[in-house]
């Protein structure tokens, strides 16, 4: 199972956290300061690390960058208490892989965490060029194609690459700010109009009903969820 850093200076905190991932299976390492998180993220090298920036010893764009310094750095998730627009775009910039404002919830932090250990290590239940089967719907990423009932979906490549993402992560919350900055990029992670529209496309060519969906589910003001369990792959 995949290793997890949190560096965040609030007990409270670190053990709602502890106790989620360990729950799931994650060996789970925590610091209470930047100096020890960093400390651990040099001797550990762990597959994730979840970073507070309103740590009381260092700056937390500072420890970003410092992060970003180590060998084989992971993916870095970052907390933080401030939602406004510039902070976010801050730390993407300095090298955070994605922005979680607190308070937050298990099912989201879940979610991300998921997304971007995936992203880094096929983590999960595919490999990124599995067949994926659903009941009727078959999914082929490297041939690009979607078939219903063994007939051939036309989706363009933006409504590809969202279907893939949902499925690749059945029964799992991604939100409207994962799924966008993976989709149209950090710069466009609020623009949730985007999403509606694409999402709308794509319940249209598999004929999902948005009110009784067969395969996308709507989670309202957090985002998606592909409902349909895999059965196998090919």
């Amino acid at each position: 199972m995949s290793s997890i850093l949190f560096i965040d200076d609030e007990p409270k905190i670190r053990t709602f956290v502890r106790i989620s991932l360990q729950s799931e299976g994650f060996d789970f390492y925590e610091a209470g300061n930047a100096r020890q998180g960093l400390l651990l993220a040099e001797q550990l090298q762990p597959d994730l690390i979840i970073l507070d920036l309103g740590l009381p010893d260092l700056d937390g764009l500072v420890v970003l960058s410092r992060l970003r310094q180590i060998s084989r750095t992971p993916p870095i998730l970052v907390l933080s208490a401030r939602s406004d627009e510039d902070m976010k775009i801050s730390a993407l910039e300095s090298g955070a892989n994605d922005y979680l404002t607190k308070p937050f919830g298990v099912g989201e932090l879940m979610a991300r965490i998921r997304v971007l250990l995936r992203d880094i290590s096929g983590i999960g239940m595919n490999n990124e060029n599995d067949v994926l089967n659903f009941k009727n719907l078959k999914i082929n990423p490297r041939a690009h194609e979607v078939r219903i009932n063994d007939v051939r979906i036309d989706l363009s490549p933006k409504e590809f690459e969202l279907l893939l993402m949902l499925a690749q992560s059945p029964q799992t919350l991604l939100t409207h700010e994962v799924l966008l900055t993976r989709l149209w990029g950090a710069h466009q992670r609020h623009n949730t109009q985007y999403l509606r529209v694409c999402v709308s496309q794509l319940r249209k060519k598999l004929n999902d009903d948005s009110e009784s969906p067969q395969f996308i589910e709507t989670i309202p003001a957090l985002g998606y969820r592909f409902i349909v369990p895999i059965t196998n792959n090919q």
